[in-house]
């Protein structure tokens, strides 16, 4: 068995990460974190606090780390995998990384959640040349090998999404008068870079921009203030509960923008449902995910192995959770990785293995979108389709649409 990539499709895929032959190398050679019979990742998310809705995203990925280990794990290596719970507060962060490298010796971290948290242990992970690999976290500042060559994003990139929502508007909305709300950080300010530069020369369409904080109690008075400067197009930048909190507030105040919801807080069971289904309809986001409320999808291979993961290894999480399948997409791929490390299990090829995929199919990201990576292209997925608010699911519309710079 070489170390080519293959794309394993169809009801035994994950399965066949534990059960593939290994990659033949002449010798072994471990860092911390690894052993004949282990290997260690390390993981934060918010299992409490203002973004406690992402804490789907971590419980998807131990039930997945189950499941291989069930299965063999990889190369014969038993996953363990330590989750720590941060709160969204970057200072715990920090406090929870320097845990898992420094006590647990992990080899190295995976899907560690937030824009502002993984900002905070940035520089640490590169001075510490450990791999923070495919950061649950779509800014645009992952993907600079050049300066942070041990750190690497997976979704597509805020920056390119809010680009493609504006470009859109541009081209179907007649006359604009948009209305932003952002959370008042470093993943609000990369998406709102982006859509300014999509407008470009329409900039001055925006009639007004708010922000929040991520400890505020509400933004009802934000979408207030919006829909007094008459806009008739409403970008609303939030995390899940705060984007729910705007689509109420916009019903409530009988309001009707052209309303676009960024891909973070698109979830049907954590956002569209407590958003109340009647207040949502038409709303615009953009996906790279198969959702499994999307009866389109009921048939497909990759949709009949994720449902029959979730009924064994996470029972208890809800279909609607789009948390569920982003944990279960990232985790294909980090197994991916490390199955393609064979016995070299340094932190070093981890990396080299990451920064090698070419158009590799992920189980669960929508036909069209591939995972592509190179050393001086740390942007696994730079594809997304628009899709609009339906009954009670996304329905899919227009073609794949990919970053400029791929």
């Amino acid at each position: 068995m070489t170390t080519s990539r293959r794309a394993f499709l169809g009801a035994a895929s994950v399965a066949a990460l534990a059960s593939a032959a290994r990659p033949s190398f002449a010798e072994k050679k471990y860092d911390d974190g690894a052993s004949d019979s282990e290997i260690k990742l390390g993981h934060t998310c918010p299992y409490s606090g203002p973004a406690s809705a992402y804490g789907v995203n971590g419980k998807a990925i131990v039930a997945f780390w189950d499941m291989i280990n069930d299965t063999g794990g990889i190369n014969g290596r038993k996953i363990k995998f330590i989750t720590l719970d941060d709160g969204y507060s970057p200072p715990k962060t920090v406090e929870c990384i320097r845990q898992l490298l420094e006590q647990d010796k992990v080899l190295c971290t995976h899907n560690t959640l937030g824009t502002a948290c993984n900002t905070a242990i940035h520089k640490y992970m590169n001075q510490k040349k450990v791999p923070q690999l495919y950061v649950a976290t779509g800014a645009s500042k992952w993907g600079d090998p050049q300066h942070f060559p041990w750190t690497m994003g997976f979704q597509p990139d805020y920056h390119t999404e809010a680009v493609i929502y504006a470009k859109h508007i541009l081209a179907n909305v007649k006359d604009p008068k948009i209305g932003v709300l952002m959370q008042n950080d470093d993943y609000g300010k990369d998406y709102w870079e982006g859509f300014k530069e999509g407008l470009g020369k329409e900039v001055g369409r925006i009639a007004k921009h708010v922000t929040y904080e991520i400890t505020d109690t509400t933004v009802d008075s934000q979408v207030i203030q919006l829909k007094a400067s008459d806009a008739n197009v409403f970008f609303n930048i939030a995390t899940p509960k705060f984007a729910a909190q705007a689509m109420r507030k916009v019903a409530d105040l009988g309001w009707k923008p052209v309303h676009y919801v960024n891909n973070v807080a698109a979830s049907v069971g954590t956002v569209m449902k407590p958003a109340g289904f009647d207040n949502v309809q038409g709303i615009i986001t953009a996906s790279y995910v198969m959702d499994p409320t999307d009866p389109t999808w009921a048939d497909h291979e990759d949709m009949k192995a994720f449902k029959a993961w979730m009924a064994k290894y996470h029972p208890t999480a809800h279909l609607a959770d789009l948390g569920n399948v982003n944990g279960y997409a990232v985790s294909f791929l980090m197994a991916e990785t490390l199955r393609c490390c064979g016995d070299q299990l340094t932190r070093a090829n981890v990396m080299k293995q990451a920064a090698s995929f070419q158009k590799f199919r992920v189980p669960m990201l929508l036909p069209g979108v591939t995972v592509s990576t190179s050393p001086t292209d740390f942007y696994p997925i730079q594809a997304v389709q628009l899709q609009r608010f339906k009954g009670e699911t996304w329905e899919l519309f227009g073609e794949v649409l990919h970053a400029e710079s791929s």
